[in-house]
């Protein structure tokens, strides 16, 4: 019942007005979360690598993995009138295979943009909260990211060096009132994890007291909750989303 109180359209998360940028927000999750907050009235802009977006939301074309890229396209976004009051760092990427077969590049195209993407975009857009005394920044790591993966020593690495972040990054912006915290979401249902067999799901489902998969609005309700005043007192956590798999 409490879970289902904070459910998208059964509360009112007074962010109605700000403005969201939402990193790798043209599909899955992140398209999921920049539709959540726009249902809350809350200017959405989504940058991706797409060229064609499907999001319906303000869209600017940036790499987050590129420093120069992220600095042209936040200049840009301001240029045109635009503030930054929320930062979702959602952007991210996969290149799984057992560590003796993992290729350097691999290891480094997912540090790039899962890790390196964040430190490049918080970085830009901090300054621009700072002075405005109030940001909500949030990361999406990942449950691998607490305890591992075969088959994903990259992606793992990646999403454990993202909590270390938030937890650095929110001791040093908590006194000009931004908070920092990251959503580790277990087994969320997506084209990523539909690209698994049927084996694989098999076994993560067996682990998973709730019984089902997580769905992008099981993260996107706690993304509208953790951009609020009402999580005001909460920084450098994070958050779990994973349906009990791990505790």
């Amino acid at each position: 019942m409490i879970l289902a109180h904070y459910k998208e359209g059964n509360m009112d998360f007074g962010i109605k007005g700000k403005t969201a940028l939402v990193t790798g927000g043209a599909r899955g999750i992140g398209a999921a979360i920049a539709k959540s907050l726009a249902a809350e009235g809350v200017k959405v802009i989504v940058t991706d690598i797409v060229d064609n977006p499907t999001a319906d939301s303000l869209y600017y074309k940036m790499n987050v993995a590129d420093s120069s890229s992220v600095e042209e396209c936040i200049k840009k976004i301001q240029a045109d009138g635009h503030t930054i009051d929320i930062l979702i760092n959602n952007a991210g990427i996969t290149r799984d295979n057992l560590l003796i077969r993992m290729k350097e590049a691999d290891w480094d195209a997912v540090l790039n943009v899962n890790l390196k993407g964040a430190f490049n975009c918080t970085k830009m857009i901090a300054p621009i909260m700072m002075k405005s005394r109030w940001g909500r920044i949030i990361n999406i790591s990942s449950i691998v990211g607490v305890m591992g993966n075969k088959g994903q020593a990259n992606y793992s690495a990646s999403k454990a060096g993202l909590i270390g972040f938030t937890k650095s990054c929110a001791q040093e912006l908590s006194s000009r009132n931004i908070t920092v915290n990251a959503i580790a979401p277990g087994f969320i249902v997506s084209e990523m994890t539909n690209a698994l067999s049927e084996d694989v799901q098999k076994e993560f489902m067996s682990r998973i007291p709730a019984g089902r998969f997580g769905t992008t609005e099981d993260i996107s309700s706690v993304v509208n909750f953790l951009s609020s005043d009402k999580a005001s007192y909460i920084t450098g956590q994070v958050l779990g989303v994973n349906g009990g798999m791990l505790m």
